[in-house]
């Protein structure tokens, strides 16, 4: 049985620690009810019984918040009034203080003109005279896996990535546009119906890229045929860009694509005679995957989403 009082004993004999030349060694001064001893020290021989691959294989995906998100705070009791604007999509919290300053905005009838002037959950908040409802805006960037359906909820008891955001934030987010069960990558959710409509309507153009695996080589002409465009069922489709994944092989290649038509990459392969054997979106609107694993989600930080509001 292994020894772990704490014992003047018990230290000198299994501290292997060689002690100074010429000196004795001194017995430890720990107190004899504090239970830690050299003996509680996790060796270099303890090992795990279960893998983090392990892991994955037996437990579903579960609800994982990358450390470090900018996610605000839901408990604030009170809020700048330029900020509060701001989410409530009138303008930037800039344009805001001049808004402000201006005599334009009213809290409980009363005109504000202060600068940094914090409003609590209760307050009327006018505009111009009219009454505003400011719900705060969300963005939720998702590194979806595979398994997960795109919809807010499935008769039929499938998994939905909304299962993945559930606890990303109070609010009800949606997901702007959609990726097939099988296509893993980068997928965004929000409440803001405005950015929403902008990403997928077509005069927008939101540029994704794909990485796309095939059953076998893809051929020049094929790619250059990608280009010009493939008659589909619902009408022609072309990409943007095609290219061989860099130190990848003939089997793996690099899409850009505006078209947000369903299922639209898959599509143009089998139209040329490819089985997709995998789909990964990399890049959405300028965002990547960077520092975000497979399952992950984060919220986008303000820098972003000025860069895609401003983006026409």
């Amino acid at each position: 049985m292994r020894n772990t009082r704490g014992t003047s004993r018990g230290n000198q004999s299994t501290d292997k620690r060689p002690a100074a030349a010429g000196r004795k060694p001194v017995a430890s001064k720990r107190p004899a009810t504090d239970k830690k001893g050299p003996t509680d020290k996790k060796g270099p021989t303890d090992k795990k019984t279960v893998t983090d691959r392990d892991k994955r294989k037996y437990i579903d995906y579960k609800i994982k918040v990358k450390k470090g998100d900018p996610l605000p705070s839901f408990n604030e009791d009170q809020v700048r009034l330029n900020k509060y604007l701001s989410n409530a999509g009138i303008c930037s919290r800039r344009e805001a203080d001049v808004l402000i300053q201006t005599g334009v905005v009213s809290v409980n009838g009363k005109i504000v003109t202060e600068l940094g002037y914090k409003i609590a959950p209760e307050d009327v908040i006018q505009y111009d005279g009219e009454t505003i409802n400011a719900e705060t805006k969300r963005y939720v960037l998702l590194n979806k896996p595979k398994g997960f359906i795109t919809t807010m909820d499935d008769p039929r008891g499938r998994k939905t990535v909304m299962t993945l955001v559930k606890k990303a934030c109070r609010e009800r987010i949606y997901p702007v546009g959609r990726l097939d069960r099988e296509t893993t990558g980068l997928l965004l959710f929000t409440n803001d119906g405005d950015m929403a409509k902008k990403l997928t309507h077509p005069r927008y153009q939101a540029k994704k890229i794909y990485h796309v695996e095939l059953n076998k080589s893809v051929t020049k002409e094929d790619m250059e045929h990608l280009m010009r465009g493939v008659d589909l069922e619902d009408g022609k489709a072309r990409v943007d860009e095609v290219s061989y994944i860099e130190n990848g092989n003939s089997t793996e290649v690099g899409v850009e694509i505006h078209s947000g038509k369903n299922r639209i990459v898959r599509r143009l392969f089998e139209a040329l005679g490819y089985v997709v054997v995998k789909l990964d979106r990399v890049q959405f609107a300028g965002l990547t995957k960077k520092d975000l694993p497979r399952g992950f989600y984060r919220h986008l930080t303000e820098q972003e989403v000025s860069f895609l509001k401003m983006t026409k």
